[in-house]
């Protein structure tokens, strides 16, 4: 969730001294630009998960706190719901079997913290949404311990005036209020990280957000929602709607939206950190006594800390990451419209295709963002968000056309191109592609099987036959077969 923050009250002059250092750090920022002082040598990827917890009757587990004291291990943090906790993998180089690392440090990390946390009554799932998850766990009282949380709830709230409306029409159809950003706590994702050079970043994001759509028709998790069949990934309306500060009447304005696929293809990594201070104001105004010119003049690595922490309060689909590793910056797209699950395999295999996908679509002659329209990529986002594995999304040189056909006709081909080009090992491109090759070829995903799962439950109580579906879903999960292999 970010950078920490203690608990505080903010003045109108905190707020003006803030955006003052915020532009102060945007100035600075553009100078390092302009004067590569970026570590591009031998690029990074990385790798975060979200998890839930549930007690023994699949209901939600509120003892992250218990369950992170057990584990005892700094990889697991804190997360938004005392029903999530997050785990941060090391980051590795593809080249050097980074695949094969990510999932053996995964299984093994897993493993040994589900062991801890099911002594103290918590058992963690890889999901996207909760399936059990009542209006009950809607309150304010479900929020982590970490006054960040609180805080960070209050100024989403103060500035949006007015109770968060969920409007979810999908399957069946959702309405619901919340006095605080609790249903965020729903919307756990995984994060993939690719380090990148200033010069190459507009291309590796750009088309991040072109593949984003298929992304998510291939890897949709989260079908439900307050007992809800919704969308096949819920948590991208969901996550829109539960951090939205804006009123009814500032949408009607065209004010954006801090959850942002955003409005244009870029051309620098400063578009879109200057977008981000232009045009929203601060949620966590928090300065920081730095003075990032004269670090930068003595030969030192600003922190920027108030560029980060804002940065970090805009919740773009694919975000901008300006950080520090041993005193040297550098620049990373944070891929994170995806849910975890639902095994690491399935993971593991979605991090392939995308590591893959958007290095070769990065380096091409020709753009493929040159081709289609934003627009187009936005609308295929939420396309697919909504359908899933059957959705159809636009493409150029095709047009309309199923998702899973154009994985496998042309997609899987370019994935295996880049991680070539990364330089993972020939087996490990195999047997994860195959996985996402096999989910288009059979029609299958976490949500298409969940929602299977539960309507086998024929006519018995919705959250009955979620807790079923959600106990088989969890026994298959520890076993790491792929999900298009489930019965």
């Amino acid at each position: 969730m970010g950078e920490e923050v203690e608990a505080q009250e903010f003045s109108r002059a905190d707020r003006t001294h803030h955006r003052e250092r915020v532009r102060r750090n945007l100035d600075v920022f553009a100078r390092m630009l302009r004067e590569a002082r970026f570590d591009t040598d031998d690029p990074m990827t990385g790798l975060e998960m979200e998890l839930n917890l549930v007690d023994e009757a699949e209901d939600p587990a509120l003892k992250n706190a218990e369950a992170l004291e057990a584990i005892a291990d700094p990889a697991f943090q804190t997360e938004l719901g005392q029903f999530n906790i997050e785990i941060n993998v090391p980051p590795a180089k593809l080249r050097e079997g980074g695949l094969t690392t990510f999932e053996a440090t995964l299984r093994r990390s897993l493993n040994d913290a589900e062991e801890k946390s099911a002594a103290v009554g918590a058992h963690m799932v890889m999901i996207g949404i909760l399936p059990t998850l009542a209006e009950g766990h809607m309150t304010l009282d479900s929020l982590s311990a970490n006054p960040r949380y609180k805080l960070l709830s209050e100024q989403i709230l103060d500035a949006r005036g007015e109770d968060i409306t969920i409007s979810i029409d999908g399957v069946e159809r959702l309405r619901t209020t919340a006095d605080s950003i609790v249903p965020e706590a729903a919307c756990t994702s995984t994060q993939f990280h690719v380090q990148t050079s200033p010069e190459m970043f507009a291309e590796y994001w750009n088309a991040s957000q072109a593949i984003a759509a298929v992304q998510l028709a291939v890897a949709a998790n989260s079908p439900y929602l307050l007992g809800k069949e919704l969308w096949r990934e819920t948590r991208i309306p969901l996550f829109e709607q539960a951090t939205d500060t804006r009123s009814e009447e500032l949408q009607a304005q065209g004010v954006r939206p801090r959850v942002w696929f955003g409005e244009r293809w870029i051309n620098s990594v400063f578009d879109l950190f200057e977008e981000n201070v232009r045009y929203f104001p601060a949620l966590l105004p928090v300065s920081d006594d730095e003075d990032p010119l004269a670090v930068l003049e003595s030969g030192g690595t600003p922190k920027l800390a108030e560029l980060r922490l804002h940065n970090g309060t805009v919740y773009r689909w694919n975000r901008p990451v300006y950080d520090i590793a041993d005193g040297v910056p550098h620049l990373r797209v944070e891929n994170r419209l995806l849910a975890a699950g639902p095994t690491v395999a399935d993971t593991m295999a979605n991090a392939a295709f995308y590591f893959g996908l958007v290095r070769a679509l990065a380096e091409r002659e020709r753009p493929l963002w040159s081709q289609m329209s934003f627009s187009a990529a936005e609308e295929n986002f939420h396309v697919a968000a909504r359908h899933g594995i059957d959705a159809q999304v636009y493409w150029p040189g095709v047009g309309q056309v199923r998702a899973t056909e154009l994985v496998l006709r042309r997609l899987l081909p370019l994935a295996r191109e880049g991680l070539q080009s990364w330089g993972a090992a020939e087996d490990e491109i195999d047997r994860l592609l195959g996985i996402i090759e096999q989910r288009c070829l059979l029609g299958v995903n976490g949500a298409e099987w969940f929602v299977g799962r539960v309507r086998a439950e024929g006519g018995r109580e919705r959250f009955a036959a979620l807790r079923a579906a959600l106990r088989d879903y969890r026994e298959r999960m520890h076993t790491n077969e792929p999900v298009h292999t489930w019965e």
